[in-house]
């Protein structure tokens, strides 16, 4: 391929670049729905603690599913799993439809292995409906 200008190359360059970065993301996350419990502040001030479920995870983040809260991009949230507590940022938000549950991305400020992904974790988490069921009756 023939690129006529150092811009063309950069430009070349830094979509390589993103792509890999991409493809780099998508390979650490895994599909994963899991009980979890966030709690904060919505936008509106209120203080909340809701039930909602991963839908995939990775070191430095998550998705989550049937958030009925608005939370605002860039608010803090303490994500509760198991044991495990831990800060994440809102990234993104994504509304489902006309109701008000919606899809949430969330970033953690200091990477933990809250989820059991790492080579040496024996204690994995089990991604299934029953996991889901069980962390309910548990008060994840």
């Amino acid at each position: 391929m023939a690129l006529n200008s150092s811009n063309e190359t950069l430009a070349a360059l830094a979509a390589h670049a993103g792509s890999t970065f991409d493809n780099q993301r998508r390979l650490d996350r895994a599909k994963a729905v899991l009980p979890v419990r966030i709690s904060g502040n919505d936008i509106s001030g209120q203080s909340y603690s809701e039930l909602v479920h991963t839908l995939d995870v990775s070191r430095n983040g998550v998705r989550l599913g049937s958030v009925h809260r608005q939370l605002e991009v860039g608010s803090v949230v303490v994500l509760h799993y198991r044991q495990h507590k831990a800060e994440f940022r809102v990234v993104w938000t994504k509304p489902l439809g006309s109701g008000t549950e919606q899809q949430v991305g969330l970033e953690a400020d200091v990477q933990k292995d809250m989820w059991g992904t790492d080579a040496n974790a024996t204690n994995r988490p089990q991604a299934t409906g029953t996991a889901l069921a069980r962390g309910a009756s548990n008060g994840a």
